[in-house]
């Protein structure tokens, strides 16, 4: 029985990526473009499989799964994250960039909107870990375990940080609406 391609790449046979990208490609590049709908998305996410399919050749067991199998899991593993990695993207630089103002029959969700525009200018007034904590969260969808991971500090930290700020934040509204009346809520 021939050597599988993955086993020829762990040592280091160069002939072997050439078969692999010949033999496996078309697999990947479908999977890509089925998954992600932006043609150069697609590209990079090809590329950034194969180089992890390459990283982790040595981790192939024949008796485990087929090639075809081992490298369809690796690439659906990465699109997934590309996906997942798409959808955090912000749509918006600042709390009060997501924050319009539709204009309703009844001015319910003028309301709701003011009322979105205050917590996010209540926001301002945070100390910058808790406004970093929340503007990871909220805007930019990232989990607590994330949050920790980017700012280099204890999950717990990140949970309060997120909670205090979201406490003071309420507190705010909650000052503006005995100072202002309706339109607040806390």
């Amino acid at each position: 029985m021939a050597e599988s391609i993955l086993k020829r790449i762990s040592t280091g046979d160069n002939t072997a990526v050439k078969d692999c990208l010949d033999n496996y490609g078309g697999l990947v590049w479908s999977l890509a473009r089925r998954m992600l709908p932006d043609v150069n998305d697609a590209e990079d996410a090809v590329q950034e499989i194969f180089v992890e399919i390459w990283k982790n050749a040595e981790r192939f067991d024949e008796e485990k799964s087929s090639e075809t199998t081992f490298i369809a899991m690796i690439a659906r593993r990465r699109l997934i994250d590309r996906l997942r990695k798409i959808d955090r993207q912000p749509t918006a630089d600042s709390f009060e960039d997501m924050v319009t103002e539709p204009v309703g029959k009844d001015g319910r969700e003028v309301y709701i909107s003011i009322d979105a525009k205050r917590a996010a200018v209540a926001m301002n007034e945070l100390r910058p870990e808790q406004k970093k904590v929340l503007q990871l969260w909220i805007v930019e969808g990232y989990s607590h375990s994330e949050i920790a991971d980017l700012m280099k500090i204890p999950l717990g930290t990140v949970k309060t940080y997120a909670r205090r700020g979201l406490i003071e934040v309420r507190e705010i509204l909650a000052a503006d609406k005995e100072k202002f009346g309706q339109g607040v809520t806390a």
